[in-house]
């Protein structure tokens, strides 16, 4: 090999089980790397947004070096290792889901990516990413009713409620299934002034494994939007499970209840009220939203293709 390979583990106290699995699997394939002593590296997150201002800084700092940063926790560590990679066309992302929790990962199926033989086995791809404002999402951005839920549970969490999931759809069913947004979509109005929710998707999965874009590419340097209208509650608890498995842009049930579009740039506009943005799962509050997809914006070593590896 002839990149380093920096490990970004994620350093939250609920994820201690992480660096000991690094460090093992790292150990179990030394005789893989040449010259080892002088080819890893290991940083552990010291908070939120940490990963990003590490990846930013070793990339400016040597911009020769062709590096392989392996994020080393779910969807929040992976994307702040993108985040921090844009721009820089010499250096790699690779994953090493120690942790199990991972929506960004269920896209490449039939790849171990709690592997790291297999991501030393594996190659290197170019892969889209979105941009939100000055922010970036790999996987999926959202907003309405599930980024609020998101959102609300958070809160709960900090102030050490019980199940602050379940407290957080509670309170999102009583105050965000009519969100009202202005959308312009590849310079289309979109006519729809209220919505329950919207996925804008570069990759297939949110939510902890629903199947929000069938279609997404991470290669094809486009978004797959998906407009969830607003409806009564019961008829969304009967569409759900539809939705979740993937079903919605094909089920006669979602025809006057979705709107479907692929697009470049989108423009959000809440009209002053501060609206809740999923990237990835991070949360982050705005009244006006620009969306790009920007193609082949970073390089990903794909762990290699294995048959007969499980669904994640």
């Amino acid at each position: 090999m002839n990149a380093k390979f920096y490990f970004i583990i994620n350093g939250r106290k609920d994820k201690s089980e992480i660096k000991p699995e690094v460090e093992k699997q790292i150990q179990e394939n030394i005789h893989h790397l040449d010259d080892w002593n002088d080819t890893y590296d290991i940083y552990v997150t010291a908070g939120e947004g940490d990963a990003t201002r590490f990846v930013r800084l070793y990339c400016d700092l040597h911009p020769n070096e062709e590096v392989c940063f392996i994020a080393c926790g779910g969807d929040g560590t992976i994307n702040e290792v993108a985040s921090g990679l844009v721009g820089f066309s010499n250096k790699t992302l690779a994953i090493l889901n120690i942790c199990g929790n991972s929506d960004f990962i269920r896209h490449f199926p039939n790849r171990d990516f709690k592997s790291f033989h297999d991501i030393l086995a594996g190659k290197v791809e170019q892969i889209d990413i979105i941009k939100a404002n000055d922010n970036y999402s790999i996987n999926v951005a959202h907003i309405g009713f599930d980024a609020d839920v998101t959102e609300f549970a958070n809160e709960y969490s900090k102030q050490g409620v019980k199940e602050p999931f379940q407290k957080g759809i509670r309170r999102a069913v009583l105050f965000s299934r009519y969100n009202k947004i202005s959308f312009i979509v590849d310079g289309e109005k979109i006519k729809q002034r209220r919505v329950l929710q919207c996925a804008m998707a570069n990759a297939s999965w949110y939510g902890a494994g629903m199947h929000c874009a069938p279609k997404a590419s991470v290669t094809d340097g486009l978004i797959e939007v998906c407009f969830l209208k607003p409806m009564l509650l019961l008829t969304f608890v009967k569409l759900l499970p539809l939705f979740t498995r993937g079903e919605h842009l094909e089920n006669k049930k979602f025809k006057n209840r979705l709107i479907y579009r692929q697009a470049k740039h989108i423009e959000i506009d809440a009209k002053g009220k501060l609206l809740n943005v999923s990237l990835d799962g991070e949360v982050t509050p705005t009244s006006k939203l620009e969306i790009d997809i920007i193609p082949k914006a970073i390089n990903i070593r794909l762990p290699i293709e294995n048959p007969q590896t499980e669904e994640h």
